[in-house]
């Protein structure tokens, strides 16, 4: 895929009936004092995607400290066993003009046990 996104580290995995949180951060891809504004997307064909929005607190991702609005938050649902998925996030920026990011998530659907 020729996008210039940040791609997650590494799979993620869940199992068909799991009801998964995920959180991607542009921390990295901010400048100074710039912030996500707007309605981000989350998507991935086979899957359900919901609740997406800029974090509205700090959390941390990956043993990193993320304030406020420079993560987007998503639930994670469904998905057909032993299938791969790639989930496109994408966020716009407060800086002038705008910058428009895209981010990755890799996601491996187990079979229920």
């Amino acid at each position: 895929m020729a996008v210039n996104a940040l791609t997650a580290p590494d799979v993620q995995f869940k199992s068909t009936t799991e009801v998964r949180l995920a959180a991607v951060s542009f921390l990295d891809k901010l400048r100074s004092g710039e912030l996500l504004t707007g309605t981000p997307t989350a998507a991935a064909t086979g899957l359900t995607i919901a609740n997406v929005a800029n974090n509205t607190s700090a959390l941390t991702i990956d043993g990193r400290s993320v304030a406020a609005n420079q993560a987007v938050q998503f639930k994670i649902t469904g998905g057909t066993a032993s299938t791969a998925y790639t989930i496109l996030v994408t966020a716009t920026s407060d800086s002038s003009p705008a910058q428009t990011f895209k981010g990755l998530v890799k996601l491996f659907v187990l079979a229920e046990t």
